[in-house]
């Protein structure tokens, strides 16, 4: 059947504490997507993030961003006040100079993730001390059940806050082991704090799925995304460190990454750790299975970033400062998804599979039957033939006109090349590029691609100051949020009426 959908961070949303969340924004974009004629809500990796923001870099797979959790609970609860939450922001915007600055729609428009460090946390702080959640039988079952990975991420997460913020790689020897003593010791001194988090992993998890529950019931689906890799400074490295390629002091050997490419010249040094994918094989694949069983509790369908590396993936020593010097070593192939097709049967899998392709990774795309990727933004670079160009797609496939790593359609049109902008009015069959946003989308929604996904911003023509994320930067990335002004009013109803009547007109009812 063919669908369509919109691309779109929780924290793009809008709210009035500065960051998107699982508040009633979520649910009336919910509505928004629901009344567009829209069956797919994709969004980025929901896990706690750290330096850098990243969502693609998280201090756990397992876990859910606090950030996310909407205090509006905690306010109905007794917890806190509005006045405290209103109090809390404005304490810590009072010394933000560029807050000062900043226009009203500025504020909006981008994540302050320093407020949220210092104000949301010290809210959530004072919401679980005043909690009666040691009475509630939903917690007690919640511990329970994941403590297969919430016992150790809630102690690595005190022992990093007693260490204010130090990497696993600073703390004293014994700790950064797992030594029993130690372990012990950390367990009885940091008992409130290691409460505190797994108090904030079951209210994220609660309010995320009453969320999803709601979209469901409204015709919309979930795309989740998840980066093949964890982060070397993570609860999932430090719980299980042979799962990892390290050496006898478990440091990395080597760390993931790709070589130049489009996005970057020197390649991407991304910094994970690699899997010993030995060591998995041996266990029947164990981890990789609970975290995907994980998956498709959260959403209902799982899109599994950087896919070829599951046939080969990047080896770069560690140490180096760029990616250039790296080298392909043979994945695990299909005998992962082999596992993972008898323990869960058909999961619904997106492969990102974008890239230069090898016929090893083709086949094993194919193989899996999992569809793979197709970005307008990359069908137009004068080459004569272009897997990207929607006549060479075939059905089973997922059309974007860009993703989070891509810059808007409308930024993206400015920086073509001369050449590159003929060839792509010649194929849109247009005689300026006006109205680009709309003309990409139009080629997306028209193709034979099952389904299609949109971002947000190219619905509304934004420019590249929309840009999420830029490949291989930082301190400007993962910020970029929706105006409150787009989810009502005129562009509200406008967009709407845009985007039912192309799903309607392609046959993506």
């Amino acid at each position: 059947m063919r669908k369509s959908g919109i691309l779109t961070a929780v924290f793009s949303l809008p709210n009035e504490y500065g960051i998107g969340c699982f508040s009633k924004e979520a649910y009336d974009f919910v509505d928004f997507l629901s009344e567009s004629n829209q069956k797919f809500w994709q969004i980025l990796p929901l896990g706690p993030t750290g330096y850098g923001d990243s969502p693609y870099q998280s201090f756990s797979t397992f876990a859910g961003n606090p950030y996310y959790i909407d205090l509006q609970e905690f306010i109905d609860n007794g917890w806190l006040s509005k006045e405290e939450c209103r109090e809390a922001y404005d304490e810590y915007y009072e010394s933000d100079k560029w807050y000062q600055k900043a226009s009203e729609d500025e504020r909006n428009n981008y994540v302050d993730y320093k407020a949220q460090y210092y104000a949301r946390f010290s809210l959530l702080r004072r919401a679980y001390e005043r909690s009666s959640i040691a009475s509630d039988e939903g917690f007690a079952k919640f511990v329970l059940d994941e403590a297969y990975w919430l016992n150790d991420y809630a102690l690595y997460m005190a022992i990093k806050d007693d260490k204010r913020g130090a990497s696993i790689y600073d703390w004293e020897k014994p700790l950064r082991l797992r030594e029993e003593k130690a372990i012990k010791k950390a367990k009885k001194e940091l008992a409130p704090q290691i409460g505190f988090y797994k108090f904030l992993q079951y209210f994220f998890k609660k309010q995320w799925l009453s969320l999803k529950k709601y979209a469901n019931e409204k015709g919309v689906e979930i795309i989740g995304d998840i980066p093949i890799y964890v982060a070397l400074d993570s609860a999932d490295t430090w719980a299980n460190p042979e799962l990892f390629i390290f050496d006898e002091d478990l440091r990395p050997k080597g760390v993931a990454g790709c070589p130049p490419d489009y996005f970057s010249a020197t390649g991407q040094l991304w910094g994970n750790p690699l899997y010993d994918w030995d060591v998995h094989k041996k266990d029947g694949y164990s981890w990789w299975l609970k975290r995907l069983k994980k998956c498709f509790e959260l959403y209902d369908v799982v899109r599994i970033d950087h896919f070829r590396a599951f046939d080969e993936y990047y080896f770069i020593p560690f140490g180096d400062l760029t990616a250039e010097f790296g080298y392909w070593v043979p994945g695990p192939g299909y005998d992962l998804f082999k596992a993972i097709k008898k323990e869960l049967n058909k999961p619904r899998i997106i492969a990102e599979d974008l890239g230069f392709l090898t016929p090893t990774v083709l086949k094993l795309v194919k193989r899996t039957g999992y569809p793979g990727m197709k970005v307008l933004e990359f069908a137009f670079d004068s080459a004569e033939d272009n897997d990207y160009l929607p006549h060479n797609y075939d059905k089973n496939c997922v059309v974007y006109t860009g993703t989070h790593d891509n810059d808007t359609v409308k930024g993206w049109c400015k920086t073509l090349k001369r050449v590159d902008k003929a060839n792509l009015k010649v194929y849109l069959d247009i005689k300026n590029t006006k109205n680009i946003s709309k003309d990409m989308i139009k080629l997306a929604e028209s193709s034979v691609a099952d389904t299609c996904i949109i971002p947000i911003q190219d619905v509304f023509s934004l420019d590249a100051s929309a840009r999420i994320n830029t490949p291989s930067t930082l301190g400007n990335n993962w910020k970029w949020r929706l105006l409150p002004s787009f989810m009502s009013g005129e562009k509200r109803n406008e967009a709407v009426s845009y985007l039912s009547n192309i799903t309607k007109t392609y046959g993506r009812m």
